[in-house]
């Protein structure tokens, strides 16, 4: 909503100041279809030259982030410490081979179906699942599993920010594209130099539009766009590394509930569910797993 709001204010503010400043719109309007169609154009080519298909389609994706904002909510957090709980529970009360049905076939476990939305994550499942099976191969040391847990989340982040990536240099480059259609806009006004001078002002104008988009753009609705996708991104692997918290004090000899108010502490704050919250949804899971 908010995002939407910046763009209808960035175009009434800017448009509107130049409006109440005496300038003719006339100028930009018929400028802007050739002028947009350079600097665009130039952009989407050099995405297309500088990017992987799946960075394109990663992109492409992600522009919901920019308007919908993180895709884990407050119940999604409270739905990821319950099935830790559980997981950390069953490993403490009934050993690590009790586990091993569940993180062998999580889609058929009676843990991790009662949690759909996490299910629907793919990384979330194996990044719990690998991380308890290295646990069930007597891989104990808790820094050898913060270590190769720490790996997987880099390699994670390093291509869930790829996007993000590529929004942000296309946004740097706009500026440069604009500056090649006025350039284009200048050297189609020198080969009318024999024009009155009313005719070649608006030409030089036009011109200029372009230089004018090309900033408008990157600074304007490219860039900010990227910052936002950059943002989300960044508050959603906050989940993933609540798992690698979880467990970690699990491994470090903490009772199950212990673990999983350590991993509570890393929640957003604004999705962080009270100690009382989460003390609630614990105490609803049956007790059998």
């Amino acid at each position: 909503m908010f995002q939407i709001i910046g763009i209808v204010l960035l175009f009434a503010l800017v448009f509107g100041s130049f409006l109440m400043s005496g300038g003719n719109m006339a100028v930009i309007i018929e400028a802007a279809p050739h002028e947009i169609m350079c600097i665009a154009g130039a952009a989407v080519a050099a995405f297309l030259t500088s990017n992987s298909m799946s960075v394109v389609k990663a992109t492409a994706g992600g522009m919901g982030k920019v308007f919908k904002g993180p895709k884990w909510k407050a119940s999604d957090y409270r739905d990821l410490l319950s099935l830790l709980f559980l997981l950390t529970k069953t490993m403490k009360s009934k050993g690590v081979i009790a586990l091993e049905s569940h993180i062998e076939r999580p889609t058929e476990s009676t843990i991790f179906s009662r949690f759909p939305t996490i299910m629907k994550d793919h990384f979330a499942v194996d990044f719990i699942c690998d991380t308890l099976r290295m646990m069930t191969m007597n891989l104990e040391d808790p820094h050898q599993v913060e270590d190769a847990m720490e790996k997987q989340l880099e390699k994670h982040h390093h291509e869930a920010s790829a996007p993000a990536i590529a929004l942000q240099s296309t946004a740097d480059g706009l500026p440069a594209l604009g500056i090649v259609a006025a350039v284009l806009g200048v050297i189609k006004t020198m080969g009318s130099i024999t024009e009155p001078p009313a005719v070649l002002g608006a030409m030089i104008g036009g011109a200029l539009v372009g230089t004018f988009l090309g900033v408008f753009l990157a600074y304007g609705m490219v860039g900010p766009m990227a910052t936002r996708m950059k943002a989300v991104i960044e508050e959603e692997a906050s989940f993933y590394q609540i798992i690698q918290s979880v467990l970690v004090a699990h491994l470090h000899g903490n009772a199950a509930q212990i673990s999983v108010e350590i991993g509570r502490g890393n929640v957003p704050s604004e999705a962080q569910p009270s100690f009382l919250e989460l003390e609630e949804a614990l105490g609803a899971i049956p007790a059998e797993a």
